[in-house]
């Protein structure tokens, strides 16, 4: 065991000045383009700062990687199917403590950092909310000093780019790596290889059963590194992908350009189609890939550092995070490492399996929990099944007289030929969270409650956080002086510290500029506007957001019929305050209602943006291929964040901590951390409304929501809805009918029109307030001092000392 200790020294970065960051800019563009900095082009000026920050950040990251190894540093893996940074030009200048150097440095030379920084693209490694989560907590364990890395896949394409043809979502290859990875380092002698399918066949090797694999397909997994940079502290973690390429010994299997490709599509895109036995097929193999290799290399890393005689301690160094069910084969894949790879006795690798694994469940929604058939899963991954079964079986024979039938049934990994991989996960881990409040509430009484009375212990709540640092630092760095002028800059490092912000409440001056720095990046957003779409929009109107992903349950359908509302509203002579609509979201290439909600709303959006009767009052304007980037230039520009999900349904949310840190005011269902952000505001400071949980559930529990009976009877609601059918929208009859239809549909699980008549009078108060510009601010300036208690960097403090038991690195950050 290793005992040595780095020093350690907690002075601050050394700074780079203006001069020599030209300096340096010039010599780059120089040395690998042959160019001044007048004749660069801005894609090559990227590149050279690109370089730049690599120099920059590379000795920290070699350093970093050396303390853990040499302090024996317990770490954490977090692994994820989704990771989705952004770009990272700005955020790594930021945590190097260059951002404000570049920017003046760059303006010296004639040139803006946003325009280069628009360079580059995002990367294509996730989808939404769960990929953001990871980033963010990639960039938190960092910045607090702590040894954690990302295993996650290496994308080829991503999820898509999306476009909008006469309405409707069109999905092209979104192409991130055409111009190669900035960022990436191959680590090419870290390779292993993965095996799928074939027979294995257990044989005794003296006396110990061994697997011998026949006919199998290998795949070498090659990882790619990506720094993850921590904030002013000299800390560079890693966030390793994996890509998969042929083994070099079975080059002669694959003559062809279509055989390649059979392997290297393994990486090509985030979630396949699964409407069809192929797409689940390849979503399998993924999974298992970047487990496999994840966890071979973690282990090799463990007996190079510590020796396979001590793999008893695995769990006093290494942490492994299952997040979301994607990666619960993590459980199985470690005892497969560890019984058959290395010889160990079952009821001890399950003991340090269990003591190494933690899972965050992220849905309570049962159809969202992975489950895979069994034929499929046993044909692929034959000796990964046997061990399944046998966790299975022991699991349930250890309750045998314990606990009932039932619960033993219930609660089984493999059962009704189906493989439950959230049973999986829980069953196998030392830890299962929930990610709100009332999510992990909700997962103890209702969803988990069965393993909650086995396991009480194992279940504990994570609210989900943000890293405040790119949503107001770097997206919104007008108000991120201004809380420097007013509180000083602590704030930057300490976020608790943006709570003094409140005393400047009654502050006309400090307000006055809130309501400055936001029209000034509304007035930004709406050139982004007028450049994407050509609608022409007033930043004096209210900006009124949804950003998300598009799903039922978060209910973009439910603003759609406000929307209906305010325009039938308009074109009979009611006076609304000006209003401007915005949406940003994805639909699934398989999940056809969410394609059909688009296609409604930019119908909607053609007929109210084109109306002269309204005179401009009213605009709807749906940007596509929502991502971090459009994120950054929509979320400061929002007045009213909407998180209307239905209650119970929306697990947390992160996009309603984001647009509240930037001044938002949020209308919400009580619904995932929506609850935290009225605590923390106070009722006084968000527009709350809707059925609470305890109605959700008494609708499920008694199936006596009839939503036809309220359409019947409120003459408001059923001429919005009738508003689909009726010939008000051009050119989408079809579309608008499956609205229709599942709006009035008997049970309707996602309670659209239950809630509308509460949403209206949200709404109305909204405008309310928004006559009282003073009163406004005011609230806004709350929610932007209590954004504080969302800090990703106290999420992931709470993660290392409750779950993954982590200390701080140590090293000479001075010497960084």
């Amino acid at each position: 065991m290793k005992s040595t200790k780095v020093s350690v020294s907690n002075k601050n970065l050394r700074e780079i000045s203006p001069e020599e960051f030209k300096e340096r800019l010039a010599s780059k563009l120089d040395r690998h383009f042959e160019e001044s900095v007048e004749e660069a082009s801005k894609e090559d000026i990227f590149a050279a700062l690109a370089s730049m920050v690599r120099d920059g950040y590379s000795g920290k990251w070699r350093r970093t990687r050396i303390a853990e190894s040499a302090n024996g540093h317990k770490q954490a893996y977090y692994f994820s199917i989704e990771f989705l940074p952004g770009t990272l030009l700005k955020s790594n200048l930021l945590n190097l403590g260059w951002l404000d150097t570049a920017k003046e440095a760059l303006a010296d030379l004639g040139l803006d950092l946003d325009e280069i920084a628009a360079v580059e693209p995002d990367m294509a490694l996730g989808n939404g909310g769960l990929g953001r989560l990871a980033a963010a907590f990639m960039d938190s364990l960092a910045s607090t000093g702590y040894a954690g890395n990302g295993n996650g896949l290496r994308y080829k394409y991503g999820l898509f780019k999306q476009k909008f043809v006469n309405g409707y979502q069109k999905e092209l290859p979104n192409d991130w790596l055409k111009q190669g990875d900035y960022w990436e380092v191959r680590r090419e002698s870290k390779s292993v290889l993965v095996k799928f399918g074939g027979r294995v066949n257990m044989v005794d090797d003296h006396g110990w059963m061994t697997p011998q694999y026949e006919g199998c397909t290998v795949v070498r997994a090659v990882p790619y590194d990506v720094a993850m940079v921590g904030y002013h502290n000299g800390v560079a973690n890693t966030l390793r992908l994996w890509d998969a390429e042929i083994a070099p010994e079975d080059e002669l299997k694959y003559p062809s350009i279509a055989d390649r490709r059979k392997i290297e599509d393994l990486t090509s895109i985030l979630y396949p189609d699964d409407s069809n036995y192929d797409g689940r097929l390849l979503r399998l193999k993924q999974e298992y890939f970047f487990v496999s290799a994840g966890l071979q290399s973690i282990v090799n890393n463990f007996i190079k550092d510590y020796g396979e005689e001590n793999l008893a301690d695995f769990p006093k160094y290494v942490a492994v995070h299952i997040n979301d069910t994607h990666p619960a084969m993590c459980v199985a894949e470690l005892m497969r490492l560890l019984v058959d790879g290395h010889r160990m006795d079952w009821d001890e690798a399950w003991e340090i399996t269990k003591e190494t694994m933690s899972y965050t469940n992220h849905t309570i929604m049962a159809e969202a929990m992975e489950k895979w058939d069994v034929g499929m899963f046993s044909q692929l991954l034959p000796r990964l099944f046997d061990i399944v079964k046998e966790i299975d079986r022991r699991y349930a024979a250890g309750l045998e007289g314990k606990v009932s039938g039932d619960v033993i049934e219930r609660t089984r990994i493999v059962k009704n030929g189906q493989i439950h991989m959230a049973h999986l996960a829980i069953i196998g881990s030392h830890s299962v969270n929930g990610v709100a409040a009332l999510h992990t509430q909700l997962l103890e009484t209702e969803v988990l409650s069965d393993f909650y009375q086995l396991y009480p212990d194992r279940f504990n709540n994570k609210t989900n956080g943000i890293t405040l640092r790119r949503w107001i630092q770097i997206a919104n760095p007008d108000l991120a002086k201004l809380l420097d002028k007013t509180i000083g800059n602590d704030w930057r490092f300490d976020s608790k510290e943006m709570l003094k912000f409140e005393k400047f409440y009654h502050d006309t001056a400090t307000l006055t500029s809130l309501q400055q720095i936001k029209l000034a990046n509304k007035q930004k957003l709406a050139k982004v506007i007028k450049d994407k779409t050509g609608v022409v929009v007033d930043p004096e109107a209210i900006f009124d957001v949804q950003v998300k992903r598009l799903h039922a349950y978060k209910r973009q359908t439910l603003k759609l019929l406000h929307v209906l509302k305010l325009y039938q509203d308009l074109k009979a002579g009611i006076d609304h305050p000006k209003r401007v609509v915005i949406f940003g979201a994805i639909a699934a290439p398989s999940y056809v209602f969410a394609k059909q909600v688009i296609k409604v709303i930019n119908a909607v959006a053609d007929l109210v943006n084109n109306d002269p009767d309204i005179k401009g009052k009213l605009k709807v304007v749906f940007l596509e291929n929502y991502n971090v980037s459009l994120a950054e230039q929509i979320i400061p520009a929002a007045d009213l964040s909407e998180q209307i999900s239905t209650t119970t349904k929306e697990a947390s949310g992160t996009s309603n901590m984001k647009l509240m840190a930037n001044g938002a005011l949020t209308v919400a269902t009580m619904d995932g951390a929506n609850i935290e952000i009225k605590d923390a505001v106070g009722s006084d400071n968000i527009f709350a409304f809707g059925l609470d949980k305890d109605e959700v559930y008494t609708y499920y529990a008694n199936h006596s929501y009839h939503p036809r009976d309220l359409y019947e009877s409120d003459p408001v609601l059923k001429k919005a809805v009738d508003a689909l059918i009726d010939g008000t929208i051009p050119n989408c009859a079809s579309e608008g009918r499956a609205l229709y239809d599942a709006f009035l549909k008997d049970n309707e699980e996602f309670l659209v029109l239950a809630d509308f008549e509460a949403y209206l009078k949200a709404q109305k108060l909204v405008e309310k307030v928004w006559q009282n510009p003073r009163q406004w601010a005011q609230m806004s300036l709350v929610n932007i001092a209590h954004s504080e208690r969302f800090d990703a960097d106290k999420t992931i403090e709470r993660y290392a000392s409750e779950i993954w038991n982590l200390d701080k690195v140590e090293f000479d950050a001075e010497k960084a």
